[in-house]
């Protein structure tokens, strides 16, 4: 009976750290210990059950969230001023006339909420901003191909990424799961980087969109350089080795 006492209130503090994580960024050790009343050797213990599982990266004195395996759905409510912001320094960036081309993710769809309006043309494999944008008439929208990930609210594969093979973007909008202190954009689902690889290849500037819970955040696959960007818009303090790596690359830094 203890034994399954110990088991449940350990799988709600699970709930909590990740819950909290998700909603607010990176978490330290003590933060997270005083959050939940517990001691942070135990906080320790849970992290390391956590990461096991997947479900979020230690870093130095505490942890970061997953974001990859997340329903846009729930990205979707995460940070959502934050990344207003953000959307609204990035549409001041586009000219009336120009093309733009929108990654997947909840920023770009933020991003797609400032565009209505305007005479511009907008492609994207993101499903959520093709509904957003769709019956505004002033933006020629073009819907990429591809197979269909229906809790991800995106397009991928081969079909995906020939169809960007025929088309040029004055801009594109890229979202990032974490950014590394080198400057390497990294993202957690590995289906979705030759289509991010694909959407920069296609187009003119590069900007990427990241709040600060992408500094540094999340994610095995390594999608392009600091080289490959032009400009980054965040929220947030990116440390001295990223913004360093950045500036050496060339990439203007936008915070909001």
């Amino acid at each position: 009976m203890t034994s399954t006492v110990h088991d449940v209130l350990a799988e709600r503090r699970h709930q909590l750290i990740l819950r909290s994580l998700r909603s607010g960024g990176p978490a330290a050790v003590t933060d997270l210990s005083e959050q939940l009343g517990v001691s942070p050797a135990t906080i320790r213990r849970d992290l390391v059950k956590l990461e096991e599982d997947g479900l979020l990266t230690r870093v130095h004195g505490g942890a970061v969230a997953e974001e990859g395996d997340q329903p846009f759905a729930e990205v979707a409510e995460v940070r959502v001023a934050e990344k207003d912001a953000i959307a609204e320094r990035a549409a001041a960036m586009i000219e009336d006339g120009q093309s733009v081309l929108l990654d997947i993710g909840t920023t770009a769809y933020r991003l797609a909420r400032q565009l209505h309006g305007r005479r511009i043309t907008v492609i994207t494999s993101n499903l959520v901003v093709y509904e957003e944008l769709v019956d505004d008439e002033d933006i020629e929208l073009v819907l990429l191909g591809g197979m269909v990930r229906r809790e991800y609210r995106s397009l991928v594969g081969f079909l995906t990424e020939d169809n960007l093979r025929q088309l040029h973007a004055d801009w594109l909008f890229l979202g990032t799961s974490g950014v590394r202190p080198g400057g390497q954009v990294m993202d957690t689902t590995v289906v979705e980087v030759p289509v991010k690889r694909a959407m920069i290849a296609a187009a003119d500037k590069v900007v990427l969109l990241a709040d600060r819970a992408k500094f540094p955040g999340t994610g095995m696959a390594k999608v392009c350089g600091p080289e490959d960007l032009d400009v980054v818009v965040t929220n947030g303090p990116t440390d001295a080795g990223t913004r360093s790596a950045l500036e050496e690359a060339g990439v203007r830094v936008v915070q909001t």
